[in-house]
């Protein structure tokens, strides 16, 4: 049922999307080329039509073949159905919505100064063509190179958690923290050891992970093991349970964290699922906190309370997938010195908008990406959410540069 909905929900948007843009571009064509709207116009817009919708055609005949067999099929791994489909839908869409965003906005001006647009209508007009046709051939040359950038490049983002009882052992003590590393067809190996280059050259003390090691299906535990287990780390490498991590196999959640956490044990990263963890550093302690709370299950009230009132260490850290508020509270009203999550993929999809982080991930969480305070009298809590790796949905990233996060421990003099 959720499927069929979440696919009504799209087929809506899309129409909308697309019905809007094009009523804005043909008038903004007509008024600045008249004779190229005559004569070649209706060819062009019925191409980006057919272009637009033959991806997700393919996706509700694969749904409806699903509702009649109740067998799955597999998109195929192909450089030509990408290229062809997949990519030219995504970079359409995208250039729809980044125009549409500032039309919507000239269209509530004009709403607002009603009487003075009836008075300069054609000038309006005019004004408003020109934009359209700005911006869709700005957006044209920019949404492609952004997500080449983003496909291809990761940042390192550097903070500092300062603490005045701190031990000396702890005293410049580098925590490199990641999230939804992902590996499937388009993370792969190359994209993988490219992360895990970039967090092995920080030289971690200790290495985190907010889990999400694989996106879907079986295909790519192995590799997602083998690669995340050349992470160099002094003091080991952990990870919570992410959402995906329970869908190796459709509906076989059990299984398919099973293997997950058995490919990466095999490569000494242990998967901790609603668990505490000690992590000795000479005489001081790391006491980290695992929570899951995924799609395929919300962690209940009576584990997250226990768990979350009997941390004990010299630094506390709460560590989960999901950055949800009330996490973000029970860890801040247990005096955690660190909370942790990823989920968000620094919003994957951010539209280009200025003082505004326009993703449809502010649906879910106000907590996208970066580190947030939190301080009440004698208690201070930093949580940072990391952009993490890889890509679920659509299979881009767009103004959403992938991430590792090094947190740096130092003891206030």
């Amino acid at each position: 049922m959720w499927i069929i909905v979440r696919l009504l929900i799209g087929i809506a948007i899309l129409a909308i999307l697309e019905i809007y843009f094009l009523r804005k571009a043909g008038p903004a064509v007509k008024i600045l080329f008249p004779s190229f709207f005559q004569e070649k116009y209706k060819i062009i817009k019925r191409v980006f039509i057919i272009w637009l919708n033959l991806y997700p055609l393919v996706l509700i005949l694969a749904y409806i073949y699903f509702a009649i067999t109740s067998e799955g099929i597999s998109a195929p791994e192909s450089s030509f159905y990408d290229y062809l489909l997949i990519y030219p839908f995504w970079v359409l869409f995208l250039l729809m919505a980044q125009v549409s965003v500032y039309l919507l906005i000239i269209d509530l001006v004009k709403l607002f100064l009603l009487p003075l647009y009836k008075k300069h209508k054609s000038k309006t007009l005019k004004f408003q063509g020109i934009i359209v046709l700005v911006s869709v051939t700005f957006f044209m040359v920019y949404i492609p190179g952004r997500i080449i950038y983003d496909y291809n490049t990761v940042t390192v983002s550097n903070t500092t958690y300062t603490n005045n009882n701190l031990p000396d052992a702890l005293n410049n003590f580098k925590i490199v923290f990641v999230s939804d590393i992902q590996a499937d067809r388009y993370t792969d190996i190359t994209r993988l050891r490219k992360f895990i280059d970039k967090v092995n050259e920080a030289n971690p003390d200790l290495v985190l992970i907010a889990g999400d090691l694989i996106t879907t299906g079986p295909d790519y535990i192995k590799t997602s093991g083998l690669e995340t287990g050349k992470i160099k780390s002094k003091c080991g490498v952990y990870t919570c349970v992410g959402d995906h991590d329970n869908w190796a196999y459709r509906n076989d959640y059990r299984r398919s964290l099973l293997e997950v956490k058995e490919s990466l044990l095999k490569n000494n990263i242990e998967m901790v699922d609603n668990d505490q963890r000690e992590v000795l550093v000479e005489d001081a302690t790391i006491g980290i906190t695992f929570i899951t709370n995924t799609y395929v299950g919300k962690v209940s009230d009576n584990v997250l309370d226990s768990l979350s009132s009997n941390s004990t260490g010299d630094l506390t850290i709460f560590l989960t997938h999901q950055p949800r508020e009330y996490l973000i509270n029970n860890a801040f009203e247990n005096d955690f010195d660190l909370f942790l999550a990823g989920h968000t993929h620094g919003g994957q999809i951010t539209l280009l908008f200025p003082f505004i982080q326009l993703t449809p991930t502010l649906i879910e969480t106000n907590y996208i990406k970066g580190d947030f305070w939190f301080e009440q009298g004698n208690n201070k809590m930093l949580a940072v959410v990391t952009g993490g790796l890889g890509m679920s949905l659509a299979p881009i990233r767009y103004n959403s540069t992938p991430e590792i996060s090094i947190i740096t421990l130092r003891k206030k003099d």
